[in-house]
């Protein structure tokens, strides 16, 4: 049964009667560009064909009636639009965003009842927060007839997760899940919100995503410290240096100033920033002109970086990027999202997709004695209403 219509028929046996709306929010992944947003630089992710479905109806008192169906022991979480405190379960992400939508001044003046239900591996790094936070967000148009953007519905989940939930996250996760577009990334500057839309060239190359099955918390991880460190790092070039962010200098400029960071982690950690910036719009320029065998090529150095400098891989990842660069067909490969866990992003030539799939199954099992789920993603749309 489809994701769709199995919590169509959750919606029923809980609630009774038929949802005022079924609405989806996809994850994402990022094929470069990692760490970048919260600096000020340039992101490429794409929105995936898997994602998190709600379906949703207004009710005529103030009660909030919360369900998950990939969380089925906790059953129905009863809240009050009155009162939207976290208690440190999956719900707090959608309070997080009730709470948003408030504090950006819109009037919830009547409880729901949710379902949700979602395809995407948990804590994979495939931003299901974020899909969870942009979903609600169009549940709440759709249902009280809010007038926000998809612009607008990122922002407000990015500040959901920023305030509510604790995690200083950049704008990049959200905004994929919100205005993903079929079979293309997105060229984001997330400095300034300016985007674009870049074809994927799926005759030619598939992107496969491999779970480490390494399950990372970003809230209890070291991102936040990640974040703290670049913040250490663009005070103390800014005693040589005037710069907003640490992406408006070149990778020219950082060499010229770096001597102005006397931190040694924050050295490394500016230097993957200004580096992975740099590489971004170098990638999304290569892919642009057809240039895999390039793309392919800074992907691999945008691990390494994230290895050495920032320090946000782990062994499971590193082997399985070493495993997919002795493939034939593999034009790159690199850890994707937040990192400490999660999955590696691949760039696979279409013809070679069956042999990468089969061998990455039997290195991993053989290697770590576990099975890595692997995905050849399809590209979809972003956050609607179905």
């Amino acid at each position: 049964m489809c994701v769709e219509n199995r919590i169509k028929e959750k919606f029923t046996e809980l609630y009774g009667g038929s949802p005022d709306a079924v609405c989806f929010a996809p994850g994402r992944v990022n094929l470069i560009g990692e760490h970048t947003d919260y600096n000020g630089g340039h992101v490429f992710p794409c929105a995936l064909d898997l994602g998190i479905y709600c379906a949703a109806r207004l009710r005529d008192d103030r009660r909030l009636l919360l369900y998950s169906d990939n969380f089925p022991d906790v059953g129905v979480v009863e809240a009050s639009v009155d009162a939207l405190d976290g208690d440190g379960r999956w719900s707090d992400y959608v309070k997080a965003v009730l709470n948003s939508f408030i504090s950006y001044g819109y009037l919830l003046d009547r409880g729901m009842e949710l379902a949700y239900c979602g395809n995407l591996p948990d804590g994979a790094g495939l931003s299901s927060s974020a899909a969870m936070e942009v979903l609600t967000g169009v549940v709440l148009r759709e249902l009280c007839g809010f007038a926000v953007t998809p612009q607008e519905l990122a922002l407000i989940g990015q500040f959901a997760e920023n305030r509510f939930i604790g995690l200083n996250c950049g704008i990049m996760d959200q905004f994929a899940s919100a205005m993903g577009r079929a079979d293309h990334a997105i060229r984001l500057d997330t400095d300034t919100l300016r985007y674009a839309y870049a074809p994927i060239p799926h005759d030619r190359a598939a992107v496969v995503i491999v779970n480490s099955g390494v399950k990372h918390s970003l809230a209890s991880s070291a991102y936040n410290d990640r974040r703290r460190e670049c913040e250490t790092a663009l005070a103390q070039l800014n005693t040589a240096v005037k710069a907003r962010a640490l992406c408006d200098l070149t990778p020219e400029e950082f060499e010229r100033c770096q001597t102005a960071i006397t931190d040694p982690i924050a050295l490394r950690r500016a230097r993957h920033v200004i580096s992975e910036n740099a590489r971004t719009v170098k990638a999304v320029q290569a892919l642009c002109d057809g240039d895999l065998d390039a793309f392919g090529r800074m992907m691999v150095q945008s691990h390494c970086s994230l290895r050495d400098d920032y320090e946000v891989s782990c062994a499971e990842l590193d082997r399985l990027v070493d495993a997919a660069l002795a493939l034939d067909g593999v034009y790159g490969a690199r850890m994707t999202g937040g990192g400490f866990g999660g999955c590696t992003v691949n760039l696979v030539r279409r013809d070679a997709v069956d042999s990468f799939v089969s061998a990455m199954k039997a290195f991993y099992l053989a290697t770590f004695r576990r099975e890595a789920p692997i995905y050849v993603i399809g590209i979809g749309d972003g956050a609607r209403k179905l």
